[in-house]
């Protein structure tokens, strides 16, 4: 065979076409990986992607840009559908930081490894709590009178009107029933409970004595549009849970340490700019962002024991 013969051989093959191709494809990921490595990107879950969109790129876009001497060109968002995939972009470095609630961000972290930094501020306000309440003339007057008593829920999803309150009473050594209406009778040894799908619902279900008790969030109890004060004259509160962070920052475990330092400095600080007060204003009504520490820190240890508990109750 001659030596042109070999040649025609060979590239009739596709040997040295396979070769070229493998040659840009890795030129290809490399560009794409070094593109990546220059783009700081915030996550969070939604179903309503361009809502969360517009709050977090002015954000990001504000970190990024202070980010430039450690190669950070830009800031870029990914919104998740649900949780798990949030998880899985975490895992796979798709995302470098994340804002969530400290529930979802407590599952983040024990899930992937993700750092859990700083307390946001919404409105002013860095934690709540959950309060039970009941009717002034109800005879209730604490969680050991709620034995073949019914109480209204939130729904299944709510932080502080289910899930934190069922781990309470659960605590306390109740057992919990589902009733499939408000009206409905529980046994005299359990606590029976129906979901009310939506607050203001909750503190109605309880004047109008559809529910013995009901469970929901400090805030809606201060909020007059969902706890009107002529409702809630006729109510009062028997117990409240200890505080826990209303939203927190995370980041992804394996992020340049660096980039975390620095990104960490920026948004403690970010309260004292008077150019990023609108920028702070569209992240979510966002005050500022401060350290995990002392109050905040047990605020957190609770939630975590709490998801430690409901898990073994699943297993």
């Amino acid at each position: 065979m001659t030596c042109a013969e070999v040649k025609n051989e060979v590239l009739s093959s596709g040997t040295f076409k396979n070769v070229h191709s493998d040659e840009l494809n890795q030129s290809e990921h490399v560009k794409v990986k070094d593109e990546r490595n220059k783009t700081l990107i915030i996550g969070r879950v939604s179903e309503r992607p361009k809502k969360h969109y517009k709050k977090l790129k002015p954000m990001v876009d504000y970190v990024a840009d202070g980010m430039k001497d450690l190669g950070i060109i830009r800031g870029s968002v990914l919104i998740a559908e649900d949780n798990n995939k949030m998880i899985k972009y975490l895992k796979e470095g798709k995302v470098d930081w994340v804002t969530e609630t400290t529930f979802s961000a407590v599952i983040f972290s024990e899930e992937t490894g993700a750092e859990i930094i700083l307390r946001r501020w919404k409105r002013g306000v860095p934690e709540y709590y959950c309060v039970f309440i009941t009717r002034r003339d109800s005879g209730i007057n604490s969680l050991a009178d709620l034995k073949g008593k019914k109480i209204a829920f939130e729904d299944p999803g709510s932080t502080t009107g289910f899930l934190f309150p069922l781990f309470r009473l659960k605590m306390e050594g109740f057992e919990l029933v589902e009733l499939e209406t408000p009206r409905g009778k529980p046994p005299l040894d359990k606590v029976g409970y129906a979901f009310a799908y939506g607050e203001q619902n909750i503190s109605t279900w309880v004047v109008k004595c559809l529910t013995d008790v009901g469970a929901y969030s400090n805030l809606d109890w201060e909020n007059s549009n969902v706890t009107p004060e002529s409702v809630k004259n006729d109510l009062k509160i028997i117990y409240q849970t200890k505080p826990f962070p209303r939203s927190v920052e995370l980041l992804r475990k394996d992020l340049n340490p660096e980039i975390k330092k620095r990104l960490k400095e920026m948004l403690l600080n970010v309260h004292n700019d008077p150019d990023a007060a609108e920028i702070l204003e569209r992240y979510a009504y966002t005050t500022k962002f401060d350290a995990l520490n002392g109050e905040a820190k047990e605020g957190l240890n609770g939630v975590i024991r709490m998801l430690s508990y409901i898990r073994g109750e699943i297993e």
